[in-house]
């Protein structure tokens, strides 16, 4: 039986899509001519958000501007690790103006904030495990991030980084692959991977939840978990059940809409680790 020592109430950062709509495609999951109900994709947020609340968890809010439409995925405008922050530096012009609103966020937090000199996406591609090996940064690479990024970063934060070559375009973040199930294990999968990635975290993580293809293309492992509850995209039936099995909570919550810009539950959520 699972033991939840882990189990802690954590802070989140979550911008509203009130301008949510699909006009230019700079992923495979953006279809230009596949039209946006921006009033449903607020009612999606707003039920995520309210989730979170309940389970015990502080949600900061943070506020959209017009121009932005993909400032709802808050998870990619900056990493943070006990208060210091890696800000973010999109690879598309489209999404480039997002750092400065993160930055101000994190500011008036009076965190230590550092321009990133490498292309990077924040959250979508780094995530941390403080309970495994020490402390682990996992970071990836190979369509949104560049690899110099990682050493940038743990310059910056302090932990050591282990870099994971993203394979398949459909997966174009680590969000998207691979997210904590607690401060110690993860659930992944292992297609989305360089088989040289696949065998490290093979090594460093034998009690993994793995995850299908399935699993991964209804952005089941784009999920925000607590040490217990995993919050996860409600069609991800499959990985729902695994974790069960595995002594976790499943909590599925509908986001349809924002599916269709490329994203869900983690890609909504940043951790702020202070």
């Amino acid at each position: 039986m699972r033991i939840y020592l882990d189990l802690v109430t954590r802070s989140y950062l979550m911008s509203p899509p009130e301008h949510f709509v699909v006009e230019y495609a700079i992923n495979p999951w953006m279809d230009t001519n596949a039209p946006v109900d921006t009033e449903l994709a607020v009612k999606q947020w707003e039920g995520l958000r309210e989730t979170l609340v309940r389970l015990g968890h502080t949600v900061h809010v943070l506020l959209p501007e017009i121009g932005l439409p993909d400032m709802v995925y808050a998870a990619n405008g900056a990493f943070s690790v006990d208060g210091v922050v890696y800000g973010a530096k999109f690879k598309y012009p489209q999404r480039a103006a997002e750092a400065a609103a993160h930055r101000r966020f994190y500011e008036t937090l009076g965190w230590r904030y550092h321009l990133a000199s490498e292309t990077n996406e924040g959250e979508g591609d780094f995530t941390y495990l403080p309970a495994a090996h020490g402390g682990l940064i996992l970071a990836g690479h190979g369509f949104r991030t560049e690899v110099a990024a990682h050493a940038e970063a743990q310059e910056v934060l302090g932990r050591p980084v282990i870099s994971l070559r993203l394979t398949d375009p459909r997966i174009y973040h680590l969000d998207v692959a691979l997210q904590p199930l607690d401060d110690a294990n993860i659930a992944y999968y292992p297609g989305a991977f360089s088989e040289s990635a696949q065998k490290v975290l093979a090594q460093l993580f034998p009690d993994a939840v793995v995850a299908t293809e399935e699993d991964a293309l209804t952005f089941g492992l784009n999920l925000v978990s607590d040490g217990r509850n995993v919050v996860l995209n409600s069609e991800a039936t499959g990985l729902a059940a695994s974790l069960r099995s595995a002594g976790y909570v499943p909590v599925p919550v509908e986001l349809s809409e924002l599916k269709k810009g490329g994203g869900s539950v983690k890609c909504c959520v940043a951790e702020l680790r202070g």
